[in-house]
């Protein structure tokens, strides 16, 4: 295979996505809460229809494989109500949804995503039954959003954010992060675990095997400030460590010189 070069400057920023696309503005206008047959058609789509394709994709392109997964399913079998959140690095378009997913499954997943991933005419529906859940661009809709994330915890259901923010395709190592998306743990006293997606290569394929980490809980004892930051090192120190574990690197990246 032939390893390619992409050149960045700021890892917390850039973007290498193949899509285009300007974002809708997110305000309150914006639906987050839906009917009982809008909930009924996006539970089959999520739980139901996609999951053989999810399934089929991981493991026919990638020939995909968790390690950790138990420590997920353990904390399920303990906890039949309770949601929690996953934190993964982000460096692909679809594997990067379906992983989360076919970790918890069969409880729903849903994701915390950019305006722009509900901004494509013809799928912003699709996208939004699929469990895309969009970050808000004023105070109303603030209001929904977190309404929406603790009625979605409530249920049992689990939440994935992708801390990197950004795509970065095939990427090895895990970009420097903020601590903002570390509130909802505290926010709402779950924990969270983290998936880290290595990259190894399997005659001329591309195998991705996802180490599970977890679960991490927030501590009464600090501040939202503080526990924010320490909630936020314990996630990029463990998807780090893991990391490493990637053997074959299909895109390298370089920063470049000043």
């Amino acid at each position: 295979m032939k390893e390619e070069i992409i050149y960045y400057t700021d890892e917390l920023n850039d973007e290498f996505s193949k899509a285009k696309i300007n974002p809708i503005k997110i305000d309150s206008k914006y639906k987050y809460h839906r009917g009982l047959l809008w909930e009924l058609c996006s539970y089959l789509l999520q739980n139901i229809i996609t999951m053989p394709i999810k399934l089929l994709h991981l493991r026919l392109k990638f020939k995909h494989e968790f390690i950790g997964k138990e420590k997920i399913k353990k904390y399920m079998n303990e906890n039949k109500k309770q949601g929690f959140f996953i934190y993964a690095n982000h460096t692909q378009s679809f594997a990067d949804t379906h992983i989360p997913s076919m970790a918890v499954y069969p409880r729903r997943n849903f994701f915390i995503v950019n305006p722009e991933n509900i901004s494509m005419k013809g799928t912003k529906m699709l996208v939004e039954m699929l469990g895309a859940i969009p970050i808000p661009g004023d105070i109303k809709s603030t209001k929904s959003f977190i309404k929406r994330l603790e009625n979605r915890l409530n249920k049992g259901y689990i939440i994935s954010i992708y801390p990197e923010a950004h795509i970065w395709p095939y990427c090895t190592w895990i970009r420097n992060f903020k601590s903002v998306s570390f509130e909802f743990p505290k926010r709402f006293n779950k924990p969270f675990f983290t998936i880290t997606n290595t990259y190894h290569k399997e005659k001329k394929k591309i195998k991705i095997i996802s180490y599970i980490d977890g679960p991490f809980f927030p501590d009464s004892n600090l501040s939202l400030k503080e526990d924010e930051k320490r909630l936020r090192d314990l996630a990029y120190n463990t998807m780090t460590k893991e990391s490493k574990k990637s053997t074959y690197e299909k895109i390298k990246y370089i920063k470049k010189e000043n």
